[in-house]
């Protein structure tokens, strides 16, 4: 069963923001999708097994984002 996560980043501010955000989410080993709302900076991960704080922080920080 996948497991769905959600977390909150700040500093996206347009669709490029968004599409890197989601990229490099994406290649965390076991990432099937990402969602990201940008108003609100939600971003909604589902993956095949539950993700590290750090993988999802790391990920955001090479976007250059903030997680929350």
């Amino acid at each position: 069963m996948a497991e769905v996560s959600t977390w909150t980043v700040t500093g996206m501010t347009c669709g490029h923001c968004v599409a890197s955000v989601t990229e490099e989410l994406s290649e965390i080993p076991g990432v099937e999708s990402v969602d990201v709302v940008l108003d609100s900076g939600a971003v909604t991960v589902t993956s095949a097994t539950p993700l590290q704080r750090a993988a999802v922080e790391e990920a955001v920080a090479e976007a250059g984002y903030t997680l929350v």
